[in-house]
């Protein structure tokens, strides 16, 4: 058992990189959804006229969270993400408060937390583009 942590804890950056593009796919997704109902997003924020927003908001998830994912300027990528997950957390979530049924607050906290970790430490290994300005270590 010790030599299986061991083994764990020698691989520790891989599984930084394991939930970078985790999230990244996560990301994706929620893009594909925002952009395949756009109905659902109006609903969400309670303003219908704001069409061309969604619009930017669906495309920044689905082409950030693709770059986050494969690691092509992972850091760039997480920087583009952050606005749109404080408008998530500031204007989106911000009236259900905590403790709600969907959670949908604390889980836009707990990824734009992870975003600001991978826009300041870098992408870690299965990046990319790891020898750039943004990106290096």
């Amino acid at each position: 058992m010790k030599d299986l942590l061991n083994k764990l804890e020698a691989k520790q950056n891989m599984a930084y990189a394991y939930i970078r593009i985790f999230l990244g796919m996560a990301l994706a997704i929620r893009g594909v959804i925002l952009i395949s109902n756009p109905d659902k997003m109006s609903v969400l924020v309670s303003e219908e006229h704001m069409y061309l927003g969604y619009a930017v908001v669906a495309m920044v998830h689905l082409v950030g969270g693709v770059f986050l994912a494969i690691g092509f300027y992972p850091r760039l990528a997480s920087l583009l993400l952050i606005p749109v997950l404080l408008g998530a957390v500031f204007v989106v979530h911000a009236g259900e408060g905590l403790m709600t049924a969907g959670q949908s607050l604390e889980l836009a906290v707990m990824v734009l937390f992870l975003l600001v970790v991978y826009a300041v430490f870098g992408p870690g290994p299965l990046a990319i583009t790891r020898n750039t300005v943004l990106d290096q270590d």
